[in-house]
């Protein structure tokens, strides 16, 4: 009889804790998109552009938001992510703007059935906070290639980067500044390949 009292006690401990349940953290996706203010219609005479999916460099793979603390250490938060890998975000807002920006006749993606006159490939090199500095950082380098002759040309080779302030730790800021700091960098990158494609 006492062994089994003893065997529903422990039954019933097993259905208590001691320890405090944790409070339930519900993940946070935060859009990545960002336009062109202004939508340019094609230009007929501009070419077909090809812009490759974009890489991304080490450490940019997750899609946790990321800021570099006041002490030096890097911050990639687990319940504050954006929707997407930052590298695809970035490559569809790049793709999308430069064809808003009416410099080609077309700007299609990797397998499209239109031949490229040009190529663009890029890699995602900084999409970040940096607390320390006070700033939202953005950089893409990219390489622009003119293949409508055999021989390929290089058109443009350069790091595209934005530094905007940010004077606070409040993650939808952060998310928002890196958008902004995206911003700025796919107007230098029109800039940039405008001035190539018209050499």
């Amino acid at each position: 009889m006492r062994r089994r009292s003893l065997l529903m006690g422990a039954v019933g401990l097993a259905g208590c804790s001691l320890v405090p349940q944790a409070p339930y953290v519900q993940r946070r996706d935060w859009p990545l998109e960002v336009r062109r203010p202004m939508t340019t219609a094609a230009n007929p005479r501009g070419g077909v552009l090809l812009v490759r999916n974009m890489r991304a460099a080490p450490g940019l793979e997750e899609r946790g938001l990321q800021w570099i603390q006041r002490d030096g250490s890097v911050h990639v938060d687990f319940y504050e992510q954006w929707a997407v890998p930052p590298a695809q975000g970035v490559e569809d807002a790049l793709r999308r703007w430069l064809a808003d920006a009416g410099l080609f006749k077309a700007v299609v993606t990797p397998g499209s059935m239109l031949n490229a006159d040009y190529v663009l490939e890029g890699e995602l090199t900084t999409f970040a906070a940096d607390l320390r500095a006070g700033k939202a950082r953005a950089a893409v380098s990219l390489v622009l290639l003119d293949q409508r002759q055999a021989a390929k040309k290089v058109l443009l080779q350069r790091t595209e980067a934005a530094d905007l302030g940010l004077d606070t730790e409040d993650v939808p800021a952060i998310a928002a500044g890196l958008r902004a700091a995206l911003v700025e960098v796919l107007q230098r990158t029109e800039t940039d390949v405008a001035t190539a494609v018209r050499r």
